[in-house]
């Protein structure tokens, strides 16, 4: 890359990697950095934005024309009466809210109220309840955490989900053609200046924050739990590795949908730990939704885009026929981020020509590798991007383990850290095997070094990726591996753009280490 324009300037943990060695061949790598202390809770960055700039706008939807927004004060204020009716109304670690319907406002708040009053929140993929006919998996979803609240956004769409699931003690709370719901608004009636602060003070690492669930294409979804210290180690984690998000407050235009770890923990945190504002898009990378997205993008310049290789390729048309629509994307874009699989090399090419036409300089474009069982960031690129196939070094706080398995050069993944879940919901069995004897989780990823003599003397080669079992499903639904990259420069099947999965990388030549490509799939046995 000697002869390309240079790259927009970012602040970026050094790219450097500790390598234990053992005697069995098995490899631990460490960020050399110290994981700094984080945040007791999710919820005192809210406390924190609302009180430092209170009228800056946090969230925003598309309502016809406009855009309908609502500040860090206003959300301090309506989580809290929504706390006070949700503490009322019986939810509790055993009894959750759980979310059925895509990203809003509402949602938010919901979500936010219930983490803030100490109750775990369960956002359902809307696939269960939409695209299902026989709607087992919701039912047994709903059947594993025993929700006392079920929120959606239309009762009259997701009417039939809701005659399937009715019965007992469950609440049901909409915003729209509410029928025999409770009104949404009704949450936001009244505050209780004594029980909220008091549920929030209690709140410890610990408290379970989400159950999010894994995808069902082998088998029934799992919920995974999803602590304070997962959540909140890991935008720490982030913060050190990226600590440009410091330098702006974010802006992002998403619509990666918040029941998967990567919409739904990275993409919102990345708002809510830095101050940001976080334009919901309702638009998807699909014919007759995409121009949703095209229009949000004419109107708001992010500073960070994430997207999976499908959502580029829909959009770069756009980008490419549509002068006013490029001006707004790059105008303060300082990231492209990709997930699900590797974005191809053609798209690569054809975002950075746009990038280098629009601004004069090369656009960093990134990706990363984790999973809905690591909150979910592992590694995390931050260096002058090589090519498509890159996933980064190990963050601030995260241990990868790589044990030899079957022929030499190949092994497999396993994590530790803070970020990483305690198990799944009252599944002791499926968490004592997810395991191994010194606390790593076994991902279900392995690989191999592309280059075996950069293993010697602390510099590790690439990994790379061979395939993974895919989701069956869309947008609803993810993959084995649900947040991080997948190879496919190297000839590599992966699983479609729509699902959130598989990982990648390459060596960067600093002396101190490298990084990882992700190889193949394997079986996860018990320790």
């Amino acid at each position: 890359m000697e002869n390309s324009p240079e790259l927009i300037p970012l602040r970026f943990l050094p790219a450097r990697v500790d390598v234990e060695r053992r005697p069995d061949g098995t490899l631990v790598l460490r960020s050399p950095e110290p994981l700094r202390p984080y945040a007791r809770c999710i919820g005192e960055y809210l406390e924190r934005w609302a009180a430092e700039k209170p009228k800056d706008v946090f969230l925003a939807e598309r309502e016809g024309a406009v855009w309908k927004t609502i500040t860090w004060a206003e959300t301090r204020t309506q989580v809290y009466a929504i706390a006070t009716a949700l503490l009322g109304h019986g939810v509790s670690v055993e009894h959750p809210v759980a979310i059925l319907s895509d990203n809003s406002i509402e949602h938010a708040l919901l979500a936010l109220a219930a983490m803030h009053a100490g109750v775990p929140v369960a956002p359902i993929s809307p696939a269960y309840s939409l695209m299902s006919r026989d709607l087992v998996k919701l039912k047994n979803i709903l059947s594993l955490i025993q929700p006392r609240l079920v929120f959606v956004d239309d009762a009259q769409q997701y009417g039939r989900a809701l005659t399937a699931i009715a019965g007992g003690d469950l609440e049901v709370v909409a915003v729209r053609n509410t029928g025999s719901a409770t009104p949404f608004a009704r949450l936001t009636a009244s505050i209780d200046p004594a029980v909220v602060p008091r549920a929030f003070a209690a709140i410890q690492p610990d408290t379970i924050a989400k159950f999010l669930f894994t995808s069902g294409s082998t088998g029934e979804p799992k919920a995974v739990i999803n602590t304070q210290r997962m959540l909140c180690s890991n935008i720490q984690s982030a913060k050190q590795t990226w600590p440009f998000l410091e330098d702006e407050p974010p802006v992002l235009v998403d619509w990666l949908p918040w029941n998967h770890t990567f919409g739904g923990n990275n993409n919102f945190s990345a708002v809510f730990a830095y101050g940001g504002t976080f334009y919901i898009d309702a638009g998807k990378p699909v014919p007759g939704l995409i121009e949703k997205t095209v229009r949000n993008l004419r109107e708001v310049s992010p500073t960070i885009y994430y997207n999976v290789p499908r959502g580029y390729d829909a959009l770069l048309p756009f980008l490419e026929s549509d002068a006013a629509l490029r001006r707004s994307f790059f105008r303060r874009l300082k990231v492209i981020l990709y997930a699900a699989a590797a974005l191809p090399v053609p798209l690569w090419e054809r975002l950075e020509r746009l990038s280098i036409q629009e601004t004069g300089k090369r656009v960093y474009m990134a990706s990363a590798w984790g999973s809905t069982e690591t909150a979910p960031m592992v590694t995390l690129v931050h260096f002058e991007p090589i090519r498509p196939s890159v996933i980064g070094l190990p963050t601030p706080g995260c241990e990868l383990k790589m044990v030899p398995v079957g022929h030499a050069g190949r092994y497999e993944l396993r994590v530790r850290g803070p970020n990483v879940t305690p198990g799944y919901w009252k599944q002791p069995e499926l968490t004592a095997a997810a395991f191994d004897e010194e606390g790593f989780y076994k991902m279900g990823d392995a690989g191999r070094f592309a280059d075996q003599r950069q293993i010697r003397g602390g510099e590790l080669g690439e990994i790379r990726g061979a395939g993974y079992q895919k989701s069956a499903h869309g947008f609803g639904e993810r993959s084995a591996v649900p947040w991080a990259i997948g190879v496919e420069e190297e000839g590599v099947q992966v699983a479609p753009a729509s699902d959130v999965g598989d990982v990648a990388g390459r060596a960067v030549p600093d002396g101190r280490g490298g990084l990882m490509q992700r190889g193949d799939h394997v079986q996860r046995q018990a320790a």
